[in-house]
């Protein structure tokens, strides 16, 4: 709940205990319902370890957030104010909060470019908080957390991993059922796998006589998944963007014509109606909601979150989502997936940066992160290499879990491009592939024209950082 003012607080000196109540419930009643909630009472001290976190895709994932902030105050006698901004806030707050001098102590924020921040020296170091527990973690969560920071001029660990994620096909398997397919009737080459879904969506939209499409593709300049999903395509494609070094070698002919062949698979794929027209404005939840209100076949998601939205439904759960990996590269290959290590940090200049690591210290021990994760219906993998062997992680009857885990233990992997040199960072952030695919839907330019802008705009990023 938001903290109390100046005349609420006399009115509770002058009136305990029932102004105390009736300002409770003023408080609580003015927390915005959309894009806010804040649930810890807070006295805004200096002395108070002020949290701020992406709100959750399901009410469980800020309910266990709460518990163990809850847990953690009782034990140690520290104050906390959690507050759940969703992710598009959360970033914009953040931004005017460091420009102000005044950040939060701790941050979890999907959308932040961590890699970025530390560059700029706008992170604490938390070596101390990872080096005890360096061994548990895995070798993929280590780099992305550790980054460079140019005003250090040093690499150290400027983030606090806490699980991972890559994104998977998620889809109706009921209504393939419907008619007459199964998931083994899935296509595993490029090709055939897209083109799998549009004549069964087709067969579903006359059957049910209301609007379906094929794919729950985001192609909008708002949506994160948007620049994930293309990097994805890019990866598909054997696109690289940088080398090993963090080099850009977007300027080589073949990586010119690789851009343009993904931008004309979008293209493609819209134009012959496979995507709904709506996706060029949608926000990050949005494809999961088409998916859930059955008004497109499959998408790709970038977690688990919406498995995790049905998970006390079993029937749908179990019996009518479907999830699959991506299938072959174009080229026959197995498909390398981009991960997403999500993480925890500590801004410079936090007033509570020594109560910060200790909290953040607790959040990671093994057990407690594990009862998080769990708890949180598991829409992200644990990135502690022990916790995956957990029954939980490894139980082969759940599809969604078991091939999330699956996926990031067995399959290639690799981190975005903004772990190998952070102003790639601002690629993502400037979302530069879904202001490419706006100008071929809606400005009807060619995808030659596209890459080139989009070729053109990365560059002048990357002259900025040299």
């Amino acid at each position: 709940m938001l903290p109390f003012n100046r005349w609420q607080k006399r009115l509770i000196f002058i009136y305990l205990p029932l102004i105390a109540i009736v300002s409770i419930i003023i408080a609580c009643s003015n927390t915005s319902n959309s894009n806010l909630s804040q649930v810890n009472q807070s006295t805004n001290s200096s002395d108070t370890l002020q949290i701020w976190w992406d709100k959750g895709y399901i009410p469980e994932e800020d309910e266990i957030l709460q518990k163990l902030v809850n847990n953690w105050q009782q034990k140690t006698g520290n104050q906390v104010e959690l507050t759940f901004y969703t992710a598009d806030e959360i970033t914009q707050k953040t931004k005017r909060a460091i420009e102000a001098g005044n950040p939060p102590d701790v941050l979890f924020s999907s959308r932040a470019e961590y890699p970025l921040l530390a560059w700029q020296g706008k992170l604490a170091d938390v070596s101390e908080v990872i080096k005890p527990i360096e061994k548990l973690y895995s070798t993929t969560a280590l780099k992305a957390a550790y980054l460079y920071n140019q005003k250090a001029e040093q690499k150290s660990y400027y983030a606090v991993p806490l699980h991972q994620a890559t994104i998977h096909i998620f889809y109706w398997q009921d209504w393939l059922k419907q008619v007459g397919k199964t998931a083994q009737d899935i296509p595993q080459d490029w090709d055939n796998f897209w083109q799998f879904w549009q004549p069964i969506s087709e067969q579903i939209k006359t059957q049910a006589q209301s609007e379906i499409y094929a794919l729950g593709i985001p192609i909008s300049v708002e949506a994160s998944d948007t620049y994930y999903l293309f990097e994805q395509i890019l990866e598909a494609y054997d696109v690289e963007i940088l080398d090993s070094e963090g080099n850009l070698l977007i300027d080589q002919p073949q990586v010119r014509q690789g851009i343009i062949t993904c931008l004309q698979w979008y293209q493609q794929l819209y134009q012959q109606g496979y995507i709904p027209p709506q996706a060029l404005q949608w926000l990050d939840p949005d494809n999961n909601r088409n998916l859930l209100n059955r008004q497109v076949l499959m998408t790709p998601n970038p977690t688990l979150s919406i498995a995790s939205a049905v998970r006390q439904d079993p029937e749908t759960y179990f019996n009518k989502l479907g999830i699959a990996e991506f299938p072959r590269k174009p080229n026959g290959e197995p498909m390398r997936h981009i991960v997403s290590v999500r993480q925890a940090v500590i801004l410079a200049g936090a007033k509570q940066e020594k109560i910060a690591k200790e909290f953040l210290t607790y959040l990671i021990q093994p057990e407690v992160i594990a009862d998080y994760l769990k708890s949180a219906g598991g829409r992200y993998v644990p990135v502690m290499t022990a916790a995956r062997k957990d029954k939980f992680w490894q139980n082969q009857a759940d599809p969604h879990i078991y091939t999330a885990v699956k996926t990031l233990i067995d399959q290639p992997t690799r981190l975005f491009y903004s772990v190998q040199n952070p102003a790639y960072s601002l690629v993502l952030e400037q979302n530069i592939w879904g202001q490419a695919l706006k100008k071929i839907i809606l400005e009807d330019i060619s995808p030659e024209q596209a890459a080139d802008s989009a070729i053109a705009q990365i560059q002048q990023i990357f002259a900025q950082w040299q």
